[in-house]
């Protein structure tokens, strides 16, 4: 029915640590696996605990999404992966410097652990511009 699926590659974001596309873009849509705050250069989590991890994953997640034809304004829902509950404000206040109104719909949970140790991981859903 003329679907299709793009694998998106995103130059200044990490490459994938596993078996999965940093994004996927299926007609009007992005999805972005979840971006962690590895530094592209160094492959090695932001040092500073959960803000700087937050700004890398962020800033990872805004190239990904632009290398798809999308970007952060374009999001509509995004899922973030806490490993302590406890650094919520300090992720919220970094979030905020990312996102403004009219803001993405968002889940924020707390998980068991992540990948590579992080603090945190961020996904999201974002509309492709024309």
């Amino acid at each position: 029915m003329g679907l299709e699926k793009e694998v998106i590659v995103a130059a200044g974001a990490p490459k994938p640590i596993g078996p999965y596309a940093v994004a996927n873009r299926a007609g009007n849509l992005v999805f972005a696996s979840g971006q962690l705050g590895l530094d592209p250069l160094t492959n090695e989590l932001a040092q500073g605990g959960v803000e700087a991890e937050a700004r890398q994953a962020l800033t990872n997640l805004k190239h990904v999404l632009e290398a798809a034809g999308s970007g952060l304004s374009l999001v509509v829902k995004t899922t973030i992966f806490l490993r302590d509950m406890r650094d919520f404000s300090q992720m919220n206040n970094v979030y905020a410097e990312f996102f403004s109104e009219p803001y993405p719909a968002r889940t924020t949970v707390q998980v068991a652990g992540l990948p590579r140790g992080a603090a945190v991981e961020i996904e999201a859903i974002g509309l492709v511009g024309n």
